[in-house]
């Protein structure tokens, strides 16, 4: 694992990436969000490279990408929870970048026992988003072939703590005593799991918080298991990540890979 983060250290600041002859087609879920908008810039800025596809859920979030910039033809409106639309968005693509996550949000009601806000997810419970949407995404890729697309996924570290947090937002608990929804961390590792034994060539990145800093500016530090050595800092900048999503397709060093990611807190000594 060593051997591992030090070439992924030198992959980042190294311009002799693998390059393909012809650009390859990658799907860019999640493209209207953060994350996934990080990646499908930094894709789109690589022309000779990739030709990237950004995979939003409405026309409103295409029209965003559009009117920044980004060409219409680029973006496609895919509601990720439907198998069919993401076949047909998939269709001829040797990458898939998935970025897609359910999105909590305050309900605008209170905890009586916590006295905190309660979350819940809006636009798709964990089940439907991080579950049936990326094993909609995986399903496919693998109609690709399975030796030809490489799928890389954005995931989350905690999930090695069933009683993590951020399993708790948008939980209901019934009248029977059994609970409902939530459990983000769960379906995540779910999705991942159905990659892993799909056969098809993988990467799993697990970031910790994110944060909406410049990328580059940082020391990166891997690990396993929700464990990293070298640094008590669990945060990580989007661009970043983004960036080790980016490296990811262009090295075939990172195939089978599934890792945790944080930053080194900014101006801490490299290497320590």
């Amino acid at each position: 694992f060593t051997v591992f983060l030090i070439a992924l250290q030198l992959i980042l600041i190294t311009e002799g990436a693998m390059v393909n002859s012809q650009p390859r087609r990658v799907f860019v879920s999640g493209a209207g969000g953060q994350t996934g908008q990080h990646v499908f810039r930094k894709l789109l800025a690589l022309p000779d490279e990739f030709e990237p596809f950004g995979i939003v859920r409405s026309e409103s979030s295409k029209t965003s990408l559009v009117e920044s910039g980004v060409p219409g033809s680029s973006v496609v409106v895919c509601d990720i929870t439907d198998a069919e639309a993401c076949i047909s968005a998939m269709k001829g693509c040797d990458a898939a970048v998935i970025c897609t996550s359910a999105k909590p949000s305050p309900t605008g009601e209170m905890n009586e026992e916590t006295g905190r806000p309660v979350f819940g997810f809006p636009n798709g419970q964990p089940e439907q988003v991080d579950w049936i949407g990326q094993k909609n995404q995986i399903d496919a890729a693998k109609l690709q072939g399975t030796t030809k697309c490489h799928v890389i996924i954005c995931s989350s570290m905690g999930g090695t703590n069933p009683n993590h947090p951020l399993n708790n937002l948008g939980k209901v608990t019934l009248p029977d005593g059994s609970s409902q929804g939530g459990n983000i961390l769960k379906w995540k590792r779910k999705a991942e799991s159905y990659l892993m034994e799909s056969g098809l060539p993988f990467t799993i990145v697990h970031p910790g918080g994110l944060v909406n800093e410049p990328g580059g500016k940082r020391e990166l530090a891997l690990g396993v298991d929700d464990k990293i050595e070298g640094t008590d800092n669990n945060v990580v900048p989007r661009e970043d990540v983004a960036e080790v999503m980016v490296q990811a397709l262009r090295n075939d060093s990172y195939r089978g890979r599934s890792f945790d990611l944080v930053s080194k807190n900014e101006g801490e000594e490299i290497g320590r």
